[in-house]
């Protein structure tokens, strides 16, 4: 719902989480090109968010399950796919995986200003969405056309 990667989701803190602004805080420690931002979120995924709150607001928002006070490991992010993929009934592939959400994330808002789907992914630059992470698909394709048709009388 967030369009980041898996690290800095999975070093969210509760301090991070603004309920009432319905913001999120992504620190630069945490992000892979060093990006410090704040982006909203939807008000379903603070729903969620709120069901599983800690009072602690130091605490993860994913902790670790030996030592709550430690942020969950990539290891356990990759068992969490894993087991999300066999129980949907799906063949592993290449390429999907927890960046492939990342990717859908930036194809599903292609129509939104890139600016805008930028700041809400987390990308310092629009080079790298067009080149790596929007794909248009043959639905997308055929409207364009559709509608250039529909133009020219």
């Amino acid at each position: 719902m967030t369009g980041h990667r898996i690290g800095a989701i999975r070093q969210l803190r509760w301090c991070d989480i603004d309920f009432e602004g319905g913001t999120i805080l992504w620190r630069a420690e945490h992000d892979k090109s060093g990006y410090e931002h704040t982006t909203p979120v939807t008000e379903d995924a603070l729903d969620a968010l709120r069901e599983a709150r800690s009072p602690h607001l130091e605490a993860p928002v994913l902790p670790a399950p030996r030592n709550p006070s430690a942020c969950m490991g990539a290891q356990l992010a990759q068992g969490w796919w894993d087991r999300a993929e066999r129980l949907a009934g799906l063949e592993p592939k290449p390429g999907r995986g927890w960046h492939s959400l990342r990717r859908k994330f930036a194809s599903d808002l292609m129509n939104q200003p890139l600016k805008v789907l930028c700041e809400l992914g987390g990308w310092k630059t629009a080079k790298t969405v067009l080149q790596c992470y929007q794909r248009a698909d043959e639905g997308q394709l055929r409207k364009a056309l559709e509608a250039r048709r529909r133009s020219r009388g």
